[in-house]
């Protein structure tokens, strides 16, 4: 559904929001509450103010209609006016029935949790083609297979019976043992894959991963070569992943089964994507920050396994505690957003969408269509559902690590602590852009604790500057008085790693360890590592999140207090602005869970 203020607004200004109907009061509220210019909405130079319940009427109204009447393939509302007293009355409506012709898109099963065992976390591993040449497919994905540290059987084929990184293959398939490969990694041409899926399957592999190219991104007859292959698979029982895949991998089973680097520490987030190179950029941010990854999958043409069934997966799976994906081609957008708010539904969901939709392009010929074949339809899906939308990869990948490592914020209130004025004040602008956070006045009481912290030039109010008044224990015991106030929903914390930063120059200065110099530089050192272990424990402490940044996360990542944010498995965010947003899309979503009583 979309709404717009109408006039040359809804196109000049496109100044319209959307939501896949039906719709609920709270969704139909929100939206209303969405549009740019909701202040002309309310009591505006002396027009009275629309009555709100009534426009939510007409909205949940209309989007019951297309619900339950199918052949409406269109309602046209326009114009909607607003009387002297605020009361909507619809003037004019055209609605646009379906043809019955129209074919819909059926969605395939999800495969079953025991194929989705099979893949993630496999008794056994066949490499296919595997190869002496480290150039080779076969011989990349043996090597990171081993690289890993997976602990289960693994085995090769090779035409040769060659021994490959000390792994003894075999010519024929029909040589390996009976039901100990659950996963077959395929890195042999398409035209070898039907026969070698039937010996697998009689050999009792569950699940495939196809690495080969030349299928559905091959013109007609790659096409029908994938519906061939899909339809083998079905009938064998097989999890088809891919073809033209990246790779899996899955860290509780130490399982690095991918042609490509690298391979991520562990930890809670589930990476699925329709590009492989946005898998790679997710692990490579894993490993740069320390928040790992728990699955991680390159759908590849997402043939017979879609996106939508893997993050399915990862919303019961008990090593994942948030989804992120890429999406981009929609081949059937009310399935895919079904199957999304189903996920979001049990945990949290982040999503980088690229690309445009057939469709879209299609509906771009009439007004409306012209409107809704922008991207605010995805988005006003995205807000219905609960799901997190991020503009780029970063901001994706941050936004996962503070969901798999921060606690949901109570309320929108927050306090910036810092070391040095300016750090705050930019922090605090990003704050008042965000829209919904609330940089908060202290509390009379709070501002009396921290005035017996701090100097008197302190700044007295919201960001906290410590002004270069700290002494040894001067941070944790302000952050405590902060982090304990009833009314601080969250911190962000900036400015650990700034004495580490002088005891890096005093080590390469020449002058140490004499002078005093090695005291102090380990002084310095201690201190920030007892700030990141003070922000860690005040937050599992209270269940408020707290966010430490600094530039020093991504400039000197070594230094003792991004390391030791790291050490903790807590983000070190690169800016206070980039905590910011990721506290934003924090917030949002516990305001979304509260809202419908999750």
């Amino acid at each position: 559904m979309m709404l717009g203020v109408g006039g040359i607004l809804a196109e000049a200004v496109a100044d319209v929001v959307f939501r896949p109907a039906p719709l609920d009061r709270v969704t139909a509220g929100e939206m209303i509450s969405d549009l740019a210019t909701q202040k002309l909405l309310g009591e505006f130079r002396g027009e009275a103010a629309i009555d709100r319940e009534r426009l939510i009427d007409v909205l949940v109204g209309l989007g019951r209609l297309a619900h339950e009447r199918s052949d409406v393939a269109s309602v046209d509302v326009n114009p909607l006016i607003v009387r002297a007293d605020g009361t909507p009355v619809a003037v004019d409506a055209l609605v646009e029935l379906a043809e019955s012709s129209v074919e819909r898109l059926v969605a395939r099963p999800r495969p079953t949790d025991d194929q989705f065992r099979a893949l993630f976390e496999p008794r056994g591993v066949l490499v296919t083609g595997a190869s002496t040449h480290p150039g080779k497919f076969g011989f990349v994905s043996l090597h990171n297979i081993l690289a890993g540290g997976y602990a289960g059987g693994l085995y090769g084929t090779n035409l040769q019976g060659e021994t490959v990184l000390g792994v003894k293959t075999v010519a024929d398939i029909a040589e390996l043992p009976d039901d100990k490969i659950d996963l077959v990694f395929v890195c042999t041409p398409a035209s070898a894959n039907p026969d070698l899926l039937r010996a697998c399957a009689a050999k009792g592999v569950k699940a495939a991963f196809l690495t080969s190219a030349g299928y559905g991104e091959a013109g007609e007859e790659g096409k029908k070569s994938e519906l061939e292959l899909i339809a083998l698979a079905d009938e064998l029982g097989i999890l088809l992943a891919g073809p033209n895949g990246q790779g899996v991998v899955s860290t509780p089973a130490k399982l690095c089964a991918q042609i490509v680097a690298p391979y991520p520490p562990p930890g809670r987030i589930g990476v699925a994507s329709q590009s492989g190179n946005f898998v790679s950029s997710f692990m490579n941010y894993a490993r740069a920050t320390g928040v790992g990854i728990s699955r991680a999958v390159s759908a590849g043409n997402a043939a017979a396994v879609t996106v939508a069934d893997y993050l399915d997966f990862y919303a019961d799976d008990p090593a994942t505690s948030v989804g992120l994906a890429y999406v981009e081609g929609i081949a059937d957008g009310r399935t895919l957003m079904t199957r999304l708010a189903s996920v979001a539904a049990r945990k949290p969901l982040v999503l980088v969408k690229g690309g445009a939709t057939e469709g879209g392009a299609k509906a771009a010929a009439s007004h409306t269509g012209a409107l809704a074949a922008n991207d605010k339809v995805f988005d006003g899906f995205c807000r219905a559902a609960g799901i997190t939308r991020a503009a780029t990869v970063e901001e994706a990948f941050e936004a996962a690590a503070t969901f798999a490592t921060q606690p949901l914020p109570a309320g929108p209130n927050v306090v910036v602590m810092t070391t040095a004025g300016g750090w705050g004040v930019v922090t605090s602008d990003a704050i008042t852009r965000d829209g919904q956070l609330n940089l908060m006045e202290l509390p009379d009481d709070l501002r009396r604790m921290i005035d017996t912290k701090l100097p008197p030039r302190w700044s007295k109010g919201n960001p906290v500057d410590c002004a270069g008044g700290e002494t040894r224990d001067t941070i944790p015991e302000v952050l405590e008085m902060i982090a304990t106030h009833p009314d601080v929903h969250a911190i962000i914390y900036l400015g650990i790693g700034i004495q580490s930063n002088q005891a890096r120059l005093m080590r390469e200065g020449g002058f140490h360890p004499d002078h005093g110099l090695d005291r102090i530089v380990a002084y310095h050192e201690r201190q920030d590592q007892r700030f990141a272990e003070a922000a860690d424990e005040l937050s599992r402490r209270t269940g408020k999140p707290i966010l430490t940044a600094t530039e020093l996360a991504t400039a000197d990542p070594e230094n003792p207090g991004p390391a030791t944010v790291r050490a903790t498995g807590r983000l070190c965010y690169p800016s206070g602005n980039r905590a910011v947003t990721a506290l934003g899309h924090l917030y949002r979503a516990a305001q979304y869970r509260s809202r419908r009583g999750r």
